[in-house]
């Protein structure tokens, strides 16, 4: 998602990354990294369990990524990493 980051700023569209991890964890995380999108901590997995995006064993939130509207309606839920390619031509975007 970093890499691609333009291709989703393009579409007004807003990425962020969730996990489990701590506030603390991410921002070292983030700075190391240099991600231009914040991350969320979900320390009690409810986002992920939201989203359908918890591992098979409900032991963490698996890759994937999922697109929501400012309602809160999925537009597009993927597990693994398709790219922004693959994410925007699913939304009809050139």
């Amino acid at each position: 998602m970093r890499d691609e980051i333009e291709q989703y700023r393009k579409h007004q569209i807003q990425p962020f990354g969730v996990n489990p991890a701590s506030v603390e964890s991410h921002a070292d995380y983030a700075a190391k990294l240099k991600l231009p999108f914040p991350l969320l901590s979900d320390r009690d997995l409810a986002i992920g369990r939201a989203y359908g995006s918890l591992k098979p064993d409900g032991s963490g939130i698996a890759r994937s990524v999922c697109l929501i509207d400012r309602s809160g309606k999925v537009l597009y839920s993927q597990a693994g990493a398709p790219g922004a390619d693959i994410v925007l031509e699913h939304l009809g975007s050139p």
